[in-house]
């Protein structure tokens, strides 16, 4: 019960993911291929709101779910890390047709072959985490 409200934002998500064709693999390689702006104005209107959310999440000194203090990216980090990083995952995601939100939707929506991506994004953060203490950060 505790966690019902995500099991809730969580359905809310993956309807909005249908209905904005975010989950589509056809839209997401006419991204790629810049054939349509679709996908661009749905991360477009991501990044908006996640710039706005990270400045009220600052302004107003939100805390986590378990009341610690949010903490942001140190500024002193190299922004080579940012760009080799999203260039893997974005190499991912136009192998697979699919980011990690769409991915968990298109299972949902009975498309099952989205679960062996799913199973080696899952290998692809269990590797990580045994590694990253061995990764340039």
């Amino acid at each position: 019960m505790k966690f019902i409200k995500f099991l809730l934002l969580g359905t809310v998500f993956g309807i909005v993911m249908a209905k904005s064709e975010a989950l589509s693999w056809y839209r997401i390689q006419e991204m790629f291929r810049f054939q349509a702006f679709h996908m661009y104005g749905i991360i477009g209107t991501d990044v908006t709101l996640g710039v706005i959310g990270v400045a009220l999440i600052k302004k107003y000194k939100i805390r986590d779910f378990h009341g610690n203090p949010i903490k942001f990216f140190p500024k002193e980090k190299s922004i080579a890390r940012y760009l080799i990083g999203g260039s893997i995952f974005g190499l991912g995601w136009a192998l697979s047709g699919a980011c990690p939100g769409p991915m968990v939707v298109n299972i949902g929506y009975g498309f099952l072959t989205m679960s062996v991506v799913f199973i080696f994004a899952l290998i692809g953060t269990f590797l990580y985490g045994l590694l990253k203490d061995k990764l340039p950060h």
